[in-house]
């Protein structure tokens, strides 16, 4: 089992929480909490093993959201065994999506892959390798909300809880966005200056940056300004190609994304506003 809990700061809260579970021969296995100073918020995660429980679990998570309402807190209580169902989104590229399969199949990502969705027909062998479902729903500008609508029942139809967008080249709708709200997570190039359009990596090679990085966030109506889950950057110098810098965008984006999708996985990431807190594996 993993606990999420948000409540206003006050005394006594982690031993309210751990006497309870201890009382009832729930295992902490592991425990991290923050505070935010300024709004006076506590955010917090335990793991727990359930294996001793002397009581049903269904009767543990009354008592705890029974505690959570005492002390004004929110609560989240999830599974920890239970893999969560992930569709994963693609257009040409094909490096961020192999990282996650990758991945996915040797175990270091806690879920079920059911399906590869893209508006190209670039991804089709790279399913058939890791023996997954796919599904081209190619998209113009006149059919694009038809399609939309398809892609919707195909990912209810699969039972998906997150969206992975590996390089996914559209712009879902607002009524999209909404439905999997928190619940979808994408990745882009992230350069000082950022540079947008075609060609990222070329624009920033002919402005001779010096740091090239990306930045994996889940998606909001407002494009790529969602809460932010992992970033990373690497520095290139006068000596890189613009083919290089490209490789090695291409590299940090895939482990990137990859990051923060395990983060998501594992509950790990607790939304402050426009903030995510992302507690330690």
């Amino acid at each position: 089992m993993i606990i999420q809990i948000k409540s206003p700061d006050q005394s006594g809260i982690i031993a309210r929480y751990t006497t309870l579970l201890f009382n009832n021969n729930a295992n902490i296995l592991g425990l991290e909490q923050h505070v935010e100073d300024d709004k006076k918020l506590f955010y917090m995660r335990i793991r727990v093993d359930l294996d001793s429980l002397k009581i049903s679990q269904e009767s543990l998570k009354e008592k705890l959201e029974n505690l959570s309402k005492e002390l004004g807190a929110s609560i989240r209580i999830f599974n920890a065994s239970s893999a969560l169902k992930v569709a994963v989104f693609a257009t040409k590229e094909q490096s961020p999506v192999y990282d996650l399969l990758m991945n996915y199949r040797s175990g270091d990502l806690p879920c079920e892959i059911v399906c590869i969705v893209s508006n190209h027909n670039y991804m089709k062998d790279v399913a058939e390798d890791f023996n997954i479902p796919y599904h081209h729903i190619p998209i113009t500008k006149a059919n694009k909300l038809e399609q939309e609508k398809k892609t919707l029942e195909l990912l209810n139809s699969y039972n998906v809880e997150l969206v992975v967008l590996a390089r996914y080249m559209q712009i879902l709708s607002k009524g999209f966005v909404e439905l999997y709200d928190e619940r979808i997570i994408n990745i882009h190039h992230g350069f000082l200056p950022a540079f947008k359009g075609q060609k990222p990596y070329h624009q920033a090679w002919e402005r001779g940056v010096k740091m090239i990085g990306a930045t994996a966030h889940y998606v909001t109506e407002d494009l790529d300004e969602g809460p932010i889950i992992e970033q990373d950057v690497i520095s290139v110098n006068h000596q890189h190609s613009a083919k290089e810098m490209v490789k090695a965008g291409r590299d940090i984006e895939r482990r990137v994304l990859t990051s923060a999708v395990k983060a998501h996985l594992e509950r790990r990431i607790i939304l402050h506003g426009k903030r995510t807190i992302i507690f330690h594996p």
